[in-house]
């Protein structure tokens, strides 16, 4: 059974949660306050590690609750149908917004015929990706498989983990924006 050790959090984490969060939230500075936030909120919660989980697993789960809070906040100021998504690309810096998010309740056969394309248009552009890149982010983004797992399937660092996962992404939105948007 696991059990807590605050005092080593900084030492043992905040690297690995510094990468986590550095490719969700592409902003340096949020996320050290996100770091800040979840170390804060696992001291507060300490009571409730109930020791079935890695203390690295718990506070990462900690972590996601920050960086979906994170978005939510941001995306509050911009209005109830608008998702902010960071990117960076040499060209244009800033936020890709995917504005007229669809209300679940409100789906027409419009809508779904989009998602239905959208789907298969990330699945095209899935078979873009060298096949290891391609395998490692379906693990990764879509299984939600552990990164030790994947780092020790294929013989990879969790630092070159996340540089595939950070190169698919980007690869991803660039063809998707030359195949769907356009």
């Amino acid at each position: 059974m696991e059990t807590l050790n605050p005092e080593k959090w900084v030492d043992n984490y905040a690297d690995y949660l510094y990468n986590y969060t550095i490719v969700r939230v592409n902003d340096p500075i949020a996320t050290q306050d996100l770091i800040s936030e979840t170390f804060l909120a696992g001291l507060k919660a300490q009571k409730n590690f109930k020791g079935e989980a890695t203390e690295r697993t718990w506070l990462i789960s900690i972590l996601k609750r920050k960086i979906i809070d994170h978005y939510r906040k941001s995306n509050s100021t911009k209005g109830k149908a608008e998702i902010k998504i960071s990117y960076h690309n040499p060209d244009s810096e800033g936020d890709w917004l995917e504005e007229n998010a669809a209300d679940p309740f409100d789906k027409t056969a419009e809508d779904q015929i989009e998602n239905e394309e959208l789907r298969l248009a990330i699945l095209e552009c899935l078979e873009t990706l060298d096949t290891r890149q391609a395998e490692i982010f379906k693990m990764k983004t879509i299984d939600e498989i552990d990164t030790d797992v994947i780092c020790k399937e294929f013989n990879i660092t969790p630092s070159n983990l996340w540089v595939i996962i950070h190169r698919a992404r980007k690869s991803l939105m660039e063809c998707l924006e030359k195949n769907w948007l356009n």
